[in-house]
């Protein structure tokens, strides 16, 4: 990288996080006005976004090609009140917690509670929403059975289409007036609804405009006062852009990047969306303007990768929101899950790479930072140049970039309805989850415990951690002469609290949906103009509620342990298996070793123990897939985990893998840490046996030696394992090259590691700044050097 991008590379580094109230300010001031009372929702909404983005501050640092902050500066995170309201003690922990810390003043402390806690009490979604579940999902909540996004994050997890790139602001305003005419009052009586939705979509149109103009203002400002003539031209050419576009589609790759960057900044601005949104195929989206641009000699490859690399860093300066509450002490990560997808296949459905493919992963090896996440589309068709290319980025131990299965992902998303070339056209977003770019408003509602729902069944619907009744009764364990009947409990619990999950997710949606309408995101997803109708309230043409599976090598491994020790060998009896849990196997040493060393373990190519992998599969799969939500769209599953394996271990106790009481889970599809004792091949074999191909994502983790990958030929070996894999339509693998010993070190040097950078799920961190817990867990999964 240059002397510029390495400038700006160590500012966003080493700007230090804190929590900026310029949103909230703005947006209580604009609540407090009457125009809150005056008008319908979604104009509020609008109008509310409008205000925030006349009056928020306009940053545009030294030397960056592409403008705009989401707060006044960068590592500036704002918050979103209407969401949720920190409390003073969240603000106390956010700012003195050693890892993760956002750094908060004195004067927004005080702000915080004299205006913003009594002004935003019994207004905020969060609130409302525990207002009107039920207390049975309550019970569950509270129990880590499931956990809520959308309780404190707004339904986002979606990726822009390729229309953003080619199309303008006053082309989508012309597009809301057209629908607008075309409502039928006389015939359809959601016509004055309709009229609201488009109407709010249009102030938010012209509140983006007006906002890059606003960019416009300041580097013509900057421009007259510099001295340095390079500069002063790149600051004019700032000002020609941000006047033109987002106005207008852009006409060459810097302006497309600097367009696709208000289009990001309007949507983390009006909500602070999980995963942030992202660009999602952009080699394929700026493939036409880096070759229009060389052709015309507007630049070259140097030239083109200082924009992207740019780019970059602008990803880097937006730490994800911090969050309230419990999870305030327990989030340990900057990161807000933007992902990038390089490769894959066209429209016509032949190989996507491309040259910019190749310069997007040089941009990757280059910048070594931890936002934009990346991954690379892998198909049948695709060059094992491409493939190997990736791969000798991810053997540095970067963790980046991850790898998904194109030919997969089509086969998925046409399963749930998108047609071929829509499906074409996705791809992957947050972690590993699936959606059409730009078509579909594909929603995580929250993580699903299977291993608390295990401990559950074992007590008859008790939880044993507050002996409160929250599930079924089912049945004492003892009672059950085979383990199918023990199966069908635990199914039964499984059935139960899915029930209760999806009528939550039900009531939840319909709350955002009246309340909090996302109008600036309505614009770009279609068909919501066409429609009349908000992302929030099923205006997309595609719309999916995603539960998330968490603990499938735990609970496989479980179910093998009582089915082998209690039915088949009948080494234990239920009531001492059940004592010994009790017990968290204190004094028991041996019987804990036979539960952790001497039973068939998920991830060894064992069809004792991955034939109820499947069943567990199955289970779950029936509980959840095809149960319509309120957006005229359906609930599917996905299977990662994030970081919330750790949380999840934490409420159950010992289980009757041997795993003891409180610690964490398995991890995405991964088996149970060091339990795949046969290498990585058994390991896909086993995690093969899922069916890929009837979720919406699955997360598959690899831990290999640096030592190993250093011979060429192993990195050969490495491809034919991911080739491998997805011929058997594994969905993504992602790998950590980093030694145990490495991460030990680190762990007792901290300040000499401190650009240690490790994969941790669907993202990658640094590796000091991860809570214990969550270290010791990547410490202990299984590392591989050989195959």
């Amino acid at each position: 990288m240059n002397e510029r991008i390495k400038t700006l590379r160590t500012q966003s580094r080493t700007a230090t996080p804190y929590l900026s109230l310029e949103r909230a300010r703005l947006m209580t001031e604009f609540y407090k006005t009457d125009a809150s009372q005056r008008y319908s929702v979604p104009i509020t909404r609008a109008l509310a976004f409008k205000y925030f983005l006349e009056k928020k501050v306009i940053c545009i640092n030294p030397g960056e090609l592409i403008v705009g902050e989401r707060g006044p500066e960068p590592k500036a995170t704002p918050t979103y009140p209407e969401i949720c309201c920190h409390s003073l003690k969240d603000l106390e922990i956010l700012n003195n917690r050693d890892k993760i810390s956002f750094k908060v003043s004195d004067e927004d402390k005080e702000y915080t509670r004299k205006v913003l806690i009594p002004f935003w009490n019994n207004r905020s979604i969060r609130e409302k929403i525990f207002d009107q579940v039920d207390n049975n999902w309550i019970d569950a909540y509270k129990a880590g059975i499931f956990t809520e996004f959308m309780e404190q994050r707004a339904p986002g997890h979606t990726v822009a289409g390729k229309q953003i790139f080619t199309k303008g602001f006053l082309e989508f305003k012309q597009e809301i007036q057209e629908s607008i005419s075309n409502l039928d009052f006389y015939n359809d009586p959601g016509a004055f609804n309709k009229r609201e939705e488009l109407q709010a979509m249009d102030i938010a149109v012209d509140a983006i405009i007006l906002y890059a103009k606003r960019h416009s203002e300041k580097a013509k400002q900057l421009a007259e006062i510099e001295k340095s003539e390079m500069r002063k031209k790149e600051l004019q050419k700032i000002v020609e852009m941000c006047d033109y576009i987002p106005a207008h589609a852009p006409r060459t790759m810097w302006e497309a990047l600097q367009h696709y960057w208000f289009i990001h900044l309007g949507v983390i601005m009006e909500f602070n969306t999980w995963d942030s949104f992202n660009p999602g195929r952009l080699d394929q989206h700026l493939y036409p303007f880096y070759q229009k641009d060389l052709d015309e000699g507007r630049l070259n490859e140097d030239q083109a990768k200082e924009l992207l690399e740019a780019f970059w860093v602008k990803f880097n300066n937006q730490p994800a929101p911090p969050k309230v509450g419990v999870t305030a002490a327990e989030s340990n990560t900057y990161t807000d899950f933007c992902n990038i997808n390089i490769g894959g296949l066209k429209e016509d459905g032949s190989n996507a790479v491309n040259p910019l493919s190749y310069i997007l992963l040089d941009v990757i090896e280059e910048m070594r930072i931890l936002q934009p996440s990346s991954n690379v589309q892998i198909s049948k068709q695709t060059p094992d140049r491409f493939l190997k290319r990736a791969l000798e980025i991810i053997k540095t131990g970067f963790g980046q970039p991850s790898i998904f299965n194109t030919d997969a992902i089509i086969q998925e998303l046409t399963r749930q309805g998108k047609n071929i070339i829509d499906a074409r056209n996705g791809g992957a977003s947050g972690c590993v989850e699936v959606g059409a770019f730009g078509k579909e408003a594909y929603i995580l509602t929250g993580y699903f415990n299977l291993v608390k729902i295990l401990e559950i069944a074992l007590n008859n619907g008790i939880d044993p951690r507050t002996g409160k009744k929250i599930g079924l009764e089912t049945g004492d364990p003892r009672s059950f002469i085979t383990f199918q009947e023990f199966l069908a409990a635990f199914e039964k619990q499984v059935n139960y609290f899915i029930d209760i999950k999806i009528k939550g997710n039900v009531m939840i949606e319909r709350l955002w949906a009246q309340n909090l309408p996302a109008v600036f995101m309505s614009i770009i997803i279609d068909d919501c103009i066409l429609k009349g109708k908000d992302y929030n309230d099923g205006g997309a043409k595609y719309n999916t509620s995603y539960i998330q599976i968490v603990g499938m090598g735990s609970i496989t491994d479980s179910l093998a342990s009582i089915k082998y020790h209690i039915y088949d060998k009948k080494s234990l009896s239920w009531d001492k298996l059940l004592d010994l849990l009790s017990a968290n196997f204190k004094g028991n040493e041996q019987i804990h070793e036979n539960l952790t060393k001497k039973t068939p373990k998920y991830g060894n190519d064992d069809d004792y123990v991955d034939d109820l992998l499947t069943k567990v599969f199955d289970i779950v799969f029936k509980a959840v897939d095809g149960r319509p939500n309120t957006r005229n769209g359906t609930h599917k599953i996905n299977l990662l985990p994030t970081t919330v394996h750790i949380y999840f271990g934490s409420v159950v106790g010992a289980t009757p893998d041997g795993r003891k009481a409180q610690t964490p889970l398995s991890e995405g599809i991964s088996p149970v840490q060091g339990m795949d004792t046969n290498g990585p091949t058994a390991v896909i074999k086993s995690a093969a046996k899922i069916d890929h191909l009837r979720t919406g994502g699955t997360l598959l983790n690899q831990k290999f030696t640096p030592q190993f990958l250093k011979d060429t030929t192993n990195i050969d070996k490495l491809s034919h394992l991911i080739r491998a894999y997805f011929k058997m339509d594994g969905h993504h693998i992602q790998f950590n090259v980093v030694s145990a010993e490495t991460l030990r070190a680190a762990q007792s040097n901290p300040d000499q590691y401190r650009n240690l950078i490790v994969r941790v799920a669907g993202y990658s961190d640094y590796f000091v700044n991860l809570g214990t817990d969550l270290q010791e867990e990547i410490i202990k999964r299984t590392e591989h050097s050989d195959f």
